[in-house]
């Protein structure tokens, strides 16, 4: 570790975020989404239950984003895992099969 750290990192929230990258996107487009939602249909006259289920799908689907979004990330890192391994273990000699009678 080096010695000198970025100031914002000692703020709990961003310190906080550096940990869990994924809950803290899902939280964060879930609250923009959310907000958009409320300001386009602010005048559409929606009942409170059907308020509360917009809002419910809009976060489950905002985590669905961020889920999908990730599976970027897992591929990379196992780019980066097949990079790291030398070539002379990523092929085998297969054994030769004799012909069945």
């Amino acid at each position: 570790m080096s010695s000198k750290t970025n100031p914002s990192q000692n703020i709990p929230l961003i310190s906080w975020a550096l940990v869990h990258p994924r809950l803290a996107a899902w939280i964060l487009l879930s609250v923009g989404m959310v907000a958009l939602l409320v300001f386009e249909a602010r005048d559409v006259g929606l009942l409170a239950t059907q308020w509360v289920a917009l809002v419910v799908a809009t976060v489950l689907v905002a985590g669905a984003c961020i889920w999908i979004v990730s599976w970027e990330d897992s591929d990379d890192n196992l780019e980066e895992d097949d990079d790291e391994t030398p070539d002379a273990d990523k092929t085998q000699p297969s054994e030769p099969t004799q012909p069945q009678k």
